[in-house]
């Protein structure tokens, strides 16, 4: 049964980075030449770093349910440990949103305060 989480777990990690590699290489580059992009915040700029982190989130997203199965298959995994690989994994979320959008797009300090009130509930 262990095994097979641990299968899981090596396939999101693939499959996260080929989504990140592939979708730069042949849809977000393909599309950032179109010259009819909405412009965001007065910027097609802003629109293509929105576009380029919420497609990079999701495989971020991927490798912390990788990261949650590999707790999941140890013996004797514990909530704490399952909230610090999700408080982490928001962590990483706010951290790409903030430096990507330069601080522009607001997602930022939703997945920093969900990074905060579950690290902040798992050490009370």
């Amino acid at each position: 049964m262990d095994t097979l989480l641990y299968v899981a777990a090596i396939l999101l990690v693939i499959i996260s980075f080929a989504h990140s590699y592939l979708g730069e290489r042949y849809i977000l580059i393909r599309l950032f030449k179109r010259n009819n992009l909405p412009k965001l915040f007065g910027s097609e700029a802003f629109t293509k770093k929105t576009l380029r982190f919420a497609w990079h989130i999701t495989s971020i997203a991927w490798c912390g349910f990788a990261a949650l199965l590999v707790v999941i298959a140890q013996p004797q995994f514990s909530a704490k440990t399952l909230a610090t690989v999700i408080a982490t994994t928001f962590f990483l979320h706010g951290l790409l949103s903030l430096v990507a959008s330069q601080g522009k797009h607001l997602s930022w300090v939703v997945f920093f305060a969900i990074f905060a009130c579950t690290l902040i509930a798992i050490n009370a």
